[in-house]
Order: C-alpha cells, then structure tokens, then sequence
C-alpha cells in the first residue's frame, strides 16, 4: 500500500521535459479550437484590435484571441467573475492547451482581463459576435425569418442600501431620519426608522434616487418578487435554430414596449446583412407587456408581421384611431389561428433556453461588473459562446463539455449494462442445458430453473465504467 508524501518533500531542482506529466487534453475545448483555427480566429480579432496596442514598451499585453477564448471559457464552464476564470485557467491543464501556454508560461490573472476588457471597445465585442454569426450562416443554422424576442433582468452589482439621492447625494439613512423628525420623532432608532419607512409609499423611485458606484442599474422587481438593483437583458432569437440574433442591455425600469425597438433594429441589420435582404418577417413575444399601438406601427411600417398576445383593456374606442384599430385586429387575428400555437411553443422552447443556458448554467445572472457597456461586453461573448455551441452541437453532437462529457457516461453505462446481460447469460447458460438435458432424458417435464441467487437482482450485475 502506497502512502502519501508529506509536504517536506523537496520538489526537484531540474526536470526533464519528457518527465512533466502531460495533459490528456479536453476532446470539446479540441474540438472548438479546430473550428476557431480554420476560421483563422486568432489573425481575425488581432486586426480588430490592432488600433489598442502601441509598440513593444510598457505592460505586457494580453492576446486578443487569449482573451476572447477566456470569456469563452467563463460562458462553457459557467464562472460568474474574471477572477474565477483566471484562477479556473491557471489550475486547468486542458484549459492551458486550449488558450496555447505552455506549463513553463505564466496564464493571465484577474486584472490583465480587466484592463484588457476595458481597453476594447464595445464595437469590437459586437464584431466578434457577428463574426460567430457568420460561421452559424455558413453551417446553415440561421434562416432569420421568424424571430422571437423576450427579456429577463440581471441583478446588479450594487447593493440598495447604498443609494443615494440624484440631486443632493444624501444617502437613505440621513434622509429617513430626516423625514422621521419632521414627522414628530426627535431622536428614532433604528426600529422605528424601519417601522416608518414601512409605512411610506413609493419609496423606492428611478427618478430620485441612484448607486453612486453604478449609476445605470435601476430599482426593479425580480422575477422571484425581490427587489433589486438590476439591468436588464433582452434577446432576438431565431425560431428555426435557437441563435441569438442580438442582445442588448437596457434600463431594468424601461417597460418592453421601448425596449424592443432598439433589439429588433440590431437583429434587423444581422438579418439584413448575413441572411436576406429582405429582413425579418415575423416577430413572436409572450409577454403581454409587448403590445401596444406604437409597436405595432412600428412593425408594420417594417412589413413584419406580429404575434403579440393582447392584455384584457376592456372595451376600446378607437373613433379617431381607425389606423391602430386595424392593426390591432389583424394582431389580434393572428395571434388566435393554429399557427401562433406552434410559434409559442417554439418560443418557449429556443428563447428560454438561451436565457437558461447563458444566465444560469452560464453564470451571469448575477453580473460582477457596473456599467451597461461593460456588462454588455460580457453577454456578447456569452451569446457568442451560445452560439458556437449550436455549431459544435451540429458537428460533434455536444454544445457544452458538460454535455460531451454526459453524453460519454451515458454510452458506457449502456455499454456497462450490456456486458452484464451478456456475463448474466453466459453464467447462466451451462446450468439451463443441463436441467433440459436431464428433463428430456428422465421423461418429465421441462421447468425453468432461475439463474444464481447472486444474479438474480440487477443491482448484482456487474458494471464496467
């Protein structure tokens, strides 16, 4: 029996190359890499990002291509923070082979990817992202016809207690205690401070009040009823693939009829552009949130045809509005015939799958960044990621490791169970001719005889992993 050694043994001086334990390498990170490589991503990128390098002095610069396949990496292994991929790539053999360092080369830390985000500007995330889109348009995954859009919020990194006023700068506390007093409470404690802020009514307003640290996250209600400072997030999604078209990232306090303008116009462009130019022709949404006259107006001055349920507003008048009410009723036809029902499940099936994929599995559904530009630097990776999965899933049949790595399992399991089957037969094979063999000799009649005890339940099959 081995024993493990302690931590007074001294590491050797020198070391040969051919002794270092080598890494067997990561079949998806390998296979990404080859999909990256003869699309010559690496030369791509670098000539996108050539106007932020200067010469050979200063700081060691990080490589555009290291650090776009870092952010990949936050998306692929789901890590929230920079300074959880930095530390996830230091530690990671596979993930060192997969951004090109070798194991006598330090990997970039938390600050370098910082800085190097900073430095990038936003309009070089959004090439990059449509430079994945367009290996999606020659794999034939985007046929941008019909696209749906929906929303959802990212909680902010910025703590409401920490507000302050937008026109003075006084914080909640000093203000409440300010209203306390002139309410009649002279000195309140911290009860009955609570006790009265209870008591106030739209308390919580946009209007009046911000993070110093994070001036573009709002006050708004999460999805699980909190409140929370928060961003929000919105997709255009391709109903026939699943790709994302275009993300933005928006006030949270904005409602979904303003916001929609500005993500169908970016998902219009990608379509126009890649696709067809004659744009898209049907935009889906569930939330009742996105019908309104304006909206409406707004698509069919583009020749879009909308598939938006109708919140109950009771009886309208529509004297003077003989336009809208047309539009509203073609809408409303549309949204009643067989063909919605399959576009709602489709919806429901690809949108909320890249919301699934990219803010939970993915990790940015509580974002560690301020500042909408900087968080949207993020998710556009993040939706690039998405997006290069549905290509490895169309060439490799997995979109993540996690499912490679599943699908793997699942094989030898089936595999595992199979030979059991089989052992379970041929142990079980020599004792049934033989009890057929004596009941044909002695005349009597044939019964079945079990196998083993110790095979008789499948828990006792033996498994080969």
């Amino acid at each position: 029996m081995g024993t493990r050694k302690g931590r007074e043994r001294q590491q050797p001086f020198w070391m040969a190359t051919n002794e270092i334990v080598q890494s067997p390498g990561n079949a998806f990170y390998d296979r990404l890499n080859q999909i990256l490589d003869k699309r010559r991503f690496d030369i791509h990128v670098e000539r996108l990002c050539r106007r932020y390098y200067n010469g050979p002095f200063g700081r060691p610069s990080l490589a555009p291509g290291v650090y776009f396949r870092m952010l990949l990496i936050g998306y692929f292994e789901g890590l929230d923070s920079e300074r959880g991929i930095a530390w996830r790539v230091a530690d990671s053999l596979s993930l060192r082979k997969f951004l090109g360092y070798a194991l006598d080369e330090q990997t970039p830390d938390h600050t370098t990817v910082s800085r190097t985000r900073r430095l990038f500007w936003l309009e070089t995330h959004k090439a990059v992202f449509k430079w994945v889109l367009k290996i999606l348009m020659e794999e034939g995954l985007i046929e941008g016809r019909t696209v749906s859009i929906d929303a959802t919020t990212l909680e902010a990194n910025a703590a409401l207690k920490a507000i302050v006023r937008r026109d003075s700068g006084q914080n909640y506390d000093e203000y409440l205690r300010e209203l306390a007093q002139a309410a009649g409470i002279e000195n309140p404690t911290r009860e009955q401070l609570a006790r009265f802020d209870r008591r106030r009514k739209k308390k919580g307003s946009n209007e009046e009040w911000k993070h110093p640290k994070d001036p573009d996250a709002r006050i708004t209600k999460m999805k699980d009823g909190r409140t929370h400072l928060a961003h929000k997030a919105e997709h255009a999604v391709d109903l026939a693939s699943g790709a994302v078209l275009a993300v933005t990232v928006q006030p949270a306090s904005e409602g979904d009829t303003r916001t929609i303008h500005k993500t169908l116009e970016e998902a219009q462009a990608v379509v126009t552009e890649l696709v067809d130019e004659n744009g898209i022709e049907e935009v889906v949404a569930a939330d009742k949130g996105y019908h309104s006259g304006d909206v409406l107006e707004h698509l069919e001055e583009q020749h879009i045809r909308s598939y938006i349920p109708e919140p109950d507003r009771g009886n309208r008048h529509w004297q003077g509005k003989e336009a809208e009410q047309k539009r509203v009723y073609k809408n409303r036809r549309r949204v009643r015939r067989a063909k919605n029902k399959g576009l709602q499940r489709r919806r429901g099936e690809l949108t909320e799958r890249s919301f699934a994929h990219m803010y939970e599995t993915g990790g940015m559904r509580r974002v560690h960044l301020r500042g909408r530009d900087n968080i949207l630097k993020r998710v556009l990776v993040h939706a690039g990621a998405f997006n290069l999965g549905l290509v490895m899933r169309n060439l490799f049949g997995s979109g993540t490791p996690r499912q490679l790595h599943d699908a793997g399992a699942a094989f030898w399991a089936v595999v595992s169970r199979l030979l059991g089957f089989i052992l379970h037969f041929l142990l079980t094979l020599p004792q049934s001719l033989l009890r057929v063999g004596n009941s044909i000799g002695s005349g009597d009649a044939f019964t079945y005889t079990p196998p083993h005890p110790f095979l008789q339940t499948a828990s006792h099959i033996p498994t080969y992993y």
